[in-house]
């Protein structure tokens, strides 16, 4: 029997944090088998973790962890490195935000012995244009460093198997913040196992995103810098 972890970030998110538990709790009650339901707090300055603990008295299956603030791609890394340790089978991946809709889950979970990886390619997009640009843009910027076509590299509503994630994950750097870019990437130039399903994505639910196009800009100019020196080493 598989066991599944459900692994979230979650920085300020007071607003989103206690739909996003009785969103996705139902899913790891339903799977069984040990599966956990797992939000990392990035340092938050708000209730965000306080709630979590809420929640965690009467949902068993609800792992709420805290830490010093990372980011979101290196808590991502380490909710990954939490789940591998802990023995999952398959590890999901979203967002706190309330832009996902945990029904679309279920076709990834038929699928997923047939593939390494099953990731939601976001269609409608209801988030803005700017990010409809940023991704294009990263679509183009990763087939120009890695050569590699990938429909929706950043996209956080993926599952994983767990055995292919921890033979991957070593060739990710130490709290890499786009992280999830560089798996879609990984697994692409390694030729495994990947499918695409479309899925829902809506404007976030609640709360303020901490990431506006200055930052995105930022990241970017960064990145621009970082694939070239990885692409050496995932070949």
């Amino acid at each position: 029997m598989d066991k599944l972890y459900i692994v979230i970030p979650a920085y300020n998110e007071e607003a989103n944090i206690e739909n996003v538990i009785k969103d996705w709790y139902p899913i790891v009650e339903k799977i069984g088998n040990g599966s956990k339901l797992v939000i990392i707090d990035d340092g938050s300055k708000d209730s965000t973790y306080h709630i979590m603990k809420k929640y965690a008295e009467t949902k068993e299956a609800f792992e709420p962890i805290t830490k010093p603030n990372g980011g979101h791609g290196a808590t991502l890394l380490y909710g990954y490195h939490y789940a591998i340790n802990a023995g999952a089978d398959y590890v999901f991946q979203t967002d706190s935000d309330g832009q996902t809709l945990p029904k679309e889950f279920w076709p990834f979970w038929e699928q997923r012995k047939a593939y390494d990886m099953i990731i939601g390619h976001r269609r409608g997009r209801q988030d803005g244009l700017s990010r409809v640009f940023v991704t294009k843009t990263l679509k183009f910027v990763l087939w120009i460093c890695f050569h590699v076509n990938i429909k929706d590299a950043n996209t956080p509503f993926r599952l994983m198997k767990a055995n292919t994630l921890k033979e991957h994950i070593k060739l990710i750097p130490e709290n890499y913040n786009l992280s999830n870019v560089l798996i879609s990437v990984i697994y692409a130039k390694k030729k495994r196992a990947v499918k695409y399903l479309p899925v829902t994505f809506r404007p976030r639910q609640g709360g303020v995103n901490s990431i506006n196009m200055k930052k995105i800009i930022k990241i970017g100019k960064q990145a621009w810098k970082d694939f070239k020196k990885i692409n050496h080493y995932i070949n």
